[in-house]
């Protein structure tokens, strides 16, 4: 990769966000179709927000992903937003052009990783684990589907919020429901620790389940599934169709998600 002054830079805005696997997969889409650009990581603290982010696009930066926790305050900041961004509420891709522009491709994201697994997904019935950030494109990509949608929170209230928004059914206890959904998705941090507790007993998962994680590791849960014999799979893949969607919004060229794995699978092998 050669820099020089004619070089765009793109880059992801969070905080943690050292850790990010995205500026190995989208530098490899810049490179696979020889763009001259550079993608990198910006941790800036919540105190400073508002400061970088605009300062991006004063220092002609092209484009960023929003990262946690920014998605909400980054949709403040935006002078367009696209309809999903609007319905969703939260902002995880950024365009610098004249005006400053949002969009949000996590339910995107979600959705093609989620049929990858499962295939048809329409009327499923769904329980969706956490009211965060994330749920909130989980269930607008759900209710494009319509999905019957039942929602657990451990703070009830935000669940409850969520729920008339997006149609959603509360309950107090994910067992509740266990014998009537179709699939089951993780959108909170637990599991990225092995020493977190569980969400729910996972003895009671079922073989004919389908369980998605949003977190890009084996967790407990996936564990679980698979030795009950769900179909299961983790929020790697649904990273990738997110990146890559955001990609295309920036240079209207799509990237084959082969390029974006590879570029995975050998950052990690080194």
């Amino acid at each position: 990769m050669k820099i020089s002054g004619k070089t765009q830079v793109y880059g992801i805005l969070g905080y943690p966000v050292k850790h990010s696997l995205s500026p190995v997969f989208q530098n490899a889409s810049f490179e696979y179709f020889s763009v001259d650009a550079v993608y990198v990581p910006f941790e800036v603290e919540p105190k400073n927000f508002n400061t970088a982010f605009l300062g991006l696009k004063a220092l002609g930066v092209k484009g960023v992903n929003i990262t946690l926790p920014f998605k909400e305050r980054a949709l403040e900041l935006c002078d367009l937003l696209d309809e999903h961004a609007k319905q969703i509420g939260a902002v995880n891709t950024v365009k610098f052009e004249n005006q400053i522009e949002g969009y949000n491709t996590d339910w995107i994201g979600f959705l093609k990783a989620l049929k990858d697994l499962e295939g048809d997904i329409k009327n499923k019935k769904v329980l969706v684990l956490g009211a965060g950030g994330t749920s909130k494109a989980v269930f607008y990509a759900l209710s494009k589907e319509g999905c019957y949608v039942y929602v657990w929170n451990r703070t009830v209230q935000k669940a409850l919020e969520l729920a008339e928004r997006f149609s959603l059914h509360v309950v107090s206890n994910p067992e509740d429901v266990l014998d009537d959904v179709d699939i089951i998705v993780n959108t909170t941090s637990v599991g990225l620790s092995e020493r977190d507790p569980h969400l729910f007993d996972y003895e009671k998962i079922r073989e004919n389940h389908t369980v998605f994680d949003v977190i890009y590791k084996r967790t407990p849960l996936l564990e679980k599934a698979l030795e009950k014999g769900a179909k299961a799979q983790d929020g790697l893949i649904m990273l990738l169709y997110q990146g890559i969607e955001s990609f295309r919004i920036w240079t209207n060229m799509e990237v084959p998600l082969s390029v974006v794995k590879e570029s995975l699978s050998s950052y990690i092998l080194n």
